[in-house]
């Protein structure tokens, strides 16, 4: 028989709901990987045994007292929180050492739908300072690793969700995306990672947010587990034009393939201009598969030129900045801030209200110019990153080992750790920026076979409305 964490997360549904498994059991047995794997993953930064296991008891009372078709769509499901999420009664520290940690008084918007849907929360993971960055590292805790190379990031800022996606410590986890955070990690970890349009579900952390960039969707290693959660966080799929089979579950509409779509294939980045950048041969090669792919499935793949304005990358920056300038953090403690931290709050702080005004009109008129151009195809593919999954420490350019965590001397260039990420990952803002729906793919490794080497991944983007699309389109391609 499996182990329980070899289950894709809809098997391990069904036998928790049919009482072939227990949540107990569930909950015990991932705590238990959690507690071998964590020291050299680095995955979660709290680990909330006693309270999962009074959750899993709870759950399992329930079961002989209901009937398995009245338990709640997630019973007695294990996952885990990043560290951006308040969760009742657990530390939120955003992954500052500038901060009081104290427990969050109440549940956050996401957590509190998790709960109704029947969950058991194991913890929370691994996130950058404030979730700022494409990788989860910080001065509170060793680094999030990639669980295919633990000399190499897990990405950010869900880093730590993906990684105990892709370990094996969680079936499925929430992440929350506001220019990459799903897509990034789940594409450096092997993943499957979705991140709905805008306003779908609620986005889960507690800083503000003036752009509406964030969304929370599912870190998951299929898409029929991406879709389970979907289900959980978001209405019927069935929308006017979206291509959704009208079946009120996102899960259930897997079961037909998508239509024959016409497709728009593209290396166009607005960070060009600022940061020219070159994608490694890897990102070429899941991209040549990609299409590869979709055609052998039916679809028509044409050459798509997209024209960004090239204002994007400093309007982009103000906004995403922004809820840093705005933190509570005492004086006396900004030092403790990361250097990317601490500069782009004391740029925030000197920006005047009517520059941040003008950059979040200008990312308005960008959405509109940028969702009219995506128009002309039924799907947006691209390269779910430029590169192969970076070093620990390689954005700070303090490439830290397993004996030199928290980095207490990391090097002071903010600039080039943020030219870094956005060469790293080119293709992700401008999705939160639209507000569109976005999917990404572990379609390579650069081993050769599935699972052997780095993984490499697509990302495909959709209208609004499209989650189901995607998860068909990724169900049909196998993922």
């Amino acid at each position: 028989m499996a182990e329980l964490h070899d289950l894709p997360a809809v098997v391990l549904r069904d036998q928790l709901r049919q009482g072939e498994v227990s949540a107990s059991d569930a909950a015990a047995h991932f705590l238990a990987r959690i507690e071998r794997q964590n020291p050299l993953l680095g995955s979660f930064i709290t680990v909330t045994a006693e309270q999962a296991l009074e959750q899993a008891r709870a759950a399992d009372t329930l079961r002989l007292r209901v009937p398995a078709d009245e338990l709640p769509p997630l019973h007695g499901m294990p996952l885990a929180f990043k560290d951006l999420t308040d969760v009742a009664g657990v530390v939120t520290t955003h992954g500052s050492a500038a901060l009081d940690h104290r427990p969050a008084p109440t549940d956050s918007p996401l957590v509190a739908l998790l709960r109704e849907a029947g969950v058991t929360s194991l913890g929370k993971t691994q996130v950058p300072e404030f979730g700022l960055t494409a990788y989860s590292e910080n001065r509170i805790a060793p680094p999030s690793r990639n669980p295919h190379a633990l000399s190499r990031s897990s990405g950010g800022s869900s880093g730590g969700s993906a990684a105990a996606v892709a370990a094996g410590l969680l079936p499925f986890a929430p992440g929350t995306d506001g220019g990459g955070s799903i897509r990034i990690p789940a594409a450096a970890c092997g993943l499957v990672g979705l991140k709905p349009g805008r306003g779908l579900v609620p986005a889960g952390e507690s800083l503000g947010d003036p752009a509406r960039l964030v969304v929370a969707g599912p870190l998951a290693r299929t898409s029929a587990d991406a879709a389970l959660m979907l289900d959980a966080l978001a209405p019927s799929p069935a929308t006017p034009d979206s291509g959704a089979v009208n079946t009120g579950s996102y899960l259930a509409a897997l079961s037909e393939d998508p239509p024959r779509l016409r497709i728009g294939v593209t290396l166009d980045s607005p960070w060009w201009g600022t940061f020219p950048f070159s994608p490694e041969p890897a990102a070429l090669d899941a991209l040549k598969v990609g299409q590869d792919l979709l055609e052998h499935a039916g679809h028509v793949i044409c050459e798509a030129s997209i024209r960004y304005d090239n204002r994007y990358p400093d309007a982009f920056t103000t906004a995403w900045t922004a809820p840093v300038g705005t933190a509570r953090i005492s004086p006396h403690r900004e030092a403790l801030l990361a250097p990317l931290t601490r500069t782009f709050r004391r740029r925030a702080q000197q920006r005047s209200p009517a520059k941040l005004a003008e950059a979040l009109a200008f990312l308005r008129r960008f959405q509109h110019d940028t969702v009219v151009q995506y128009a002309q195809w039924d799907l947006m593919l691209m390269p779910a990153l430029a590169q192969t999954p970076r070093p620990v420490g390689w954005f700070t350019g303090a490439l830290h080992g397993d004996d030199r965590w928290p980095a207490a001397q990391w090097p002071g260039d903010a600039d080039g750790d943020y030219r870094r990420q956005c060469e790293y990952a080119p293709w992700s803002s401008m999705v939160n920026v639209c507000g569109l729906p976005a999917i990404t793919l572990p379609v390579h490794w650069t081993g050769g076979g599935r699972g052997e080497g780095l993984p490499m991944g697509i990302q495909l983007v959709g209208p609004m409305g499209s989650e189901s699309l995607l998860l068909r389109v990724s169900n049909q391609l196998g993922f």
